[in-house]
């Protein structure tokens, strides 16, 4: 589908895009257009993957000025390097209002290094907990990872959560035991790879208080060809 209309001013919209390092269908690096993509989502909360270059130090492939230039976001301070943007290749970008009141990093086990950022938010739409993740490529890593994930959750109470990112999960529903009956898992729409979707790799999940009320995956213009993935959107709306 299209870039969403603007959300009613009542939802918070969130989205996620796996960026590939800026690296598009043309095999180009342009984080210019990554940032246009992120600008036309509209979103309050946008979660990354793969934000950073793959070999050490990670230097950012998508730099903070670039973000805060043309993507008119601000990228919450998450890396533990200099040079870095996102911490194991996750990023978070917050819109206007929006700030940043607690953070935890997650590390995940499995055969590949893996991360998840846990961030509480405070903004003009009220309080927010963000999961932002890219799970592993084995459902038995990903299962493990969602357990610690959710274990995490657990021992920290906090505001309604939602958790979005690059879920690696080709199964429609199969894989995300882990995260019932706490969370009801959402699919945007296809979103892998890019060229010619066929996998909702990337998800939405929203916890106890939040109710999703429309989502897609953006599919046209630079969005179709600005990474290996599409990017993923969805408004929600606060229960009660």
């Amino acid at each position: 589908m299209p870039y969403p209309a603007p959300p009613d001013p009542a939802h918070i919209r969130v989205a996620s895009y796996n960026i590939r390092k800026c690296i598009g269908l043309d095999r180009r690096r342009n984080p210019h257009r990554i940032a246009r993509v992120v600008a036309a989502l509209g979103a309050d909360v946008v979660a990354l993957q793969e934000a950073d270059k793959r070999l050490p130090p990670r230097p950012a492939a998508l730099s903070a000025t670039v973000i805060r230039d043309e993507a008119g976001m601000t990228p919450v301070d998450v890396a533990e390097t200099r040079v870095s943007l996102g911490w194991h290749g996750n990023a978070l970008l917050l819109g206007a209002g929006w700030t940043l009141t607690h953070l935890d990093r997650l590390a995940l086990p499995g055969l590949e290094r893996r991360g998840a950022l846990v961030a509480e938010l405070d903004g003009p739409k009220g309080t927010l907990r963000v999961v932002a993740t890219h799970l592993g490529l084995r459902r038995r890593d990903r299962q493990r990872q969602m357990t610690l994930i959710m274990a995490a959750l657990n021992a920290r109470s906090g505001p309604p959560t939602v958790l979005i990112g690059d879920l690696n999960e080709w199964s429609p529903q199969a894989g995300f035991a882990p995260l019932d009956p706490f969370f009801t898992l959402h699919r945007p729409g296809r979103s892998f790879p890019a060229r010619r979707p066929l996998a909702a790799l990337d998800r939405v999940a929203t916890g106890p208080g939040l109710s999703l009320v429309q989502a897609g995956a953006c599919r046209w213009g630079e969005a179709g060809r600005g990474s290996d993935h599409l990017p993923i959107w969805a408004d929600l709306s606060r229960d009660g």
